[in-house]
């Protein structure tokens, strides 16, 4: 959870464009937010191996999908208050790639969000830790924004994958950061509840295996070294190739069902 810095701008904007056939019905701009573990932080390849990048594929390999275009907006160490409109920070770089997205009219776009890492920290992270009820809050706002500013658009909310209890803590606050990363997801099927009801067909609940999937299979981390010996938060070439199918098959699926 603390911010590892190197290349931020650089990978925060990686984008990309996998051409399928034309007459297929479904042709995707998408746009993925999310913190160091959709940026691909630590692996030695983010460009072609961080989970948006992998999704991506999965997409395209789906026979009603064409075109698919992407940009991988996670930047490490970020909250879902980084990324609140008003704060001025990560907001607009998503602006700035969707209002280009959005030139193609023909295209469905699509905002892919996991957040709730570095909010549930204990410190460290900007308003770490973030109460269930503030998550709530902050996510609203983020998706509030968006829906105004693209109101055609589709928003697909991930649930936050698990972490090792020692990840970045000290032992007097062993597994309280992932009891609050676990209370989010509550949240989550709230809000997309809520809004089934005020925005029918726009704001869905994307991944939630990866949580038991990470959890069950912690090989598919990087060992890290951290205060309380080895712990795991990042998804190594494997994991992150596993976490996009997730992702893939969660955004398949919501669209599928438009």
């Amino acid at each position: 959870m603390k911010k590892i810095v190197f290349l931020l701008i650089f990978l925060s904007s990686l984008s990309g464009s996998i051409t399928g056939q034309s007459n297929h019905p479904y042709w995707l701009n998408i746009i993925y937010i999310g913190n160091s573990i959709t940026q691909g932080v630590q692996l030695e390849n983010p460009r072609k191996n961080a989970p948006p990048v992998k999704a991506s594929i999965y997409l395209h390999q789906q026979q009603e999908i064409g075109e698919v275009k992407y940009s991988n907006q996670g930047v490490s160490g970020s909250t879902t208050v980084d990324f609140l409109p008003e704060t001025g920070t990560l907001f607009g770089n998503v602006k700035e790639v969707a209002d280009k997205f959005t030139e193609d009219t023909w295209a469905t776009l699509l905002f892919s969000i996991m957040l709730g890492t570095n909010d549930s920290a204990i410190e460290g992270p900007n308003g770490a830790p973030v109460s269930p009820k503030t998550y709530y809050r902050n996510m609203q706002t983020i998706i509030n924004e968006l829906l105004r500013l693209y109101p055609e658009c589709i928003i697909i909310l991930h649930r936050p994958v698990w972490y090792s209890e020692n990840t970045y803590n000290s032992s007097r606050y062993l597994k309280k950061g992932l009891k609050r990363l676990e209370s989010y997801y509550p949240q989550l099927k709230t809000l997309v509840k809520r809004y089934s009801r005020t925005y029918p067909h726009q704001v869905f609940l994307g991944d939630t295996e990866g949580f038991e999937f990470f959890k069950e299979n912690p090989h598919y981390f990087i060992p890290e070294e951290g205060n309380a010996e080895t712990f795991y938060l990042h998804p190594n070439q494997e994991g992150a190739s596993k976490l996009g199918q997730l992702w893939g098959k969660a955004i398949y699926s919501t669209i599928k069902r438009q």
